[in-house]
């Protein structure tokens, strides 16, 4: 199972995505763990997952959340604007299985 968590402003901003990336992850066979928790939850939230996405909109956090994802051997990157803009949860899947190594 293919853990993920991303993170933004509220939480609320990514649901869709997460919702569009479930769906693709459903229909190529791929079983996920995929939730969405405000970018300051981000301590709290990393144990035990495979990577992590950060919101555009919360980008410029990329070098503090490589520093906490460091600690505990976490992926982290930022979602690609046009990816998130258009709620491609293919494409961000894709992402995220490349950044995790899967």
């Amino acid at each position: 199972m293919l853990k993920i968590r991303l993170f933004c402003n509220q939480g609320m901003s990514t649901s869709l995505l997460v919702k569009a990336m479930i769906k693709a992850a459903e229909e190529e066979g791929t079983e996920v763990d995929i939730m969405a928790y405000p970018a300051n939850e981000m301590d709290a939230r990393i144990e035990g997952i495979d990577c992590a996405l950060l919101g555009p909109q919360v980008g410029y956090l990329k070098s503090k959340a490589t520093k906490t994802c460091e600690a505990k051997n976490v992926p982290v990157d930022v979602i690609p604007m046009q990816d998130y803009g258009m709620c491609n949860g293919k494409g961000v899947l894709a992402f995220a299985k490349k950044l995790a190594g899967k």
